[in-house]
């Protein structure tokens, strides 16, 4: 009788111990799922960053912080306006945030400030403005011509604005746009378009 004593109180110090270890685990497993999810979601469905630069106003002020959906072209190509975050083409380690003006195959030239675009079917359009700011944009650049997969990109503050225009390689392969600018969430939460 001694002995099965002795053998049930050395099992409850076990007991304990088990206890405490699946506590332990319960308590750390909503963490752990949080975290893979939040680096799932990051990876594979939004990015995000802040602009350092005044390049996008006033649409996007300087240390904003954004959110891109990387899924917005999974399935449609970029349309001409989006802003979108890709891999800067002079050093691909850098990303910029800046408006698609040109699509693949078509020419953009700017005069005086405005820009022209020669679409695929030879149509010329004066493209929209009411997005760029509200100094006067001026220079005369180009034509450029768009390869294929490809896309001219230009800021929002044309005349303060580092861009297709001034990059040794002019143009953001299909490929290297990271996603599609959403919204602001930082200072302040808004819509982007």
């Amino acid at each position: 009788m001694e002995d099965i004593n002795k053998e049930n109180e050395m099992k409850k110090p076990e007991k304990k111990k088990k206890s405490a270890l699946s506590e332990f685990v319960s308590f750390l497993f909503p963490i752990f799922l949080a975290f893979i999810v939040a680096i799932l979601l990051k990876t594979l469905v939004f990015a995000n960053a802040v602009v350092p630069t005044g390049s996008m106003l006033n649409t996007i002020q300087k240390g904003d912080r954004i959110i891109a959906s990387r899924l917005s072209y999974k399935d449609t190509d970029p349309e001409r306006y989006d802003i979108v975050i890709f891999k800067f083409p002079d050093d691909e380690s850098q990303f910029f945030v800046k408006r698609i003006i040109g699509l693949p195959n078509e020419t953009v030239e700017i005069v005086n400030g405005v820009v022209y675009v020669t679409k695929t079917d030879g149509e010329v359009i004066q493209l929209e403005d009411d997005f760029v700011t509200n100094c006067e944009p001026i220079g005369d650049y180009g034509p450029f011509e768009v390869p294929e997969d490809c896309y001219f990109m230009l800021g929002d503050n044309r005349n303060s604005s580092h861009d297709s225009r001034f990059w040794d390689n002019k143009y953001v392969e299909r490929d290297e746009i990271v996603g599609k600018v959403m919204f602001k969430y930082y200072p302040g939460i808004s819509k982007i378009e």
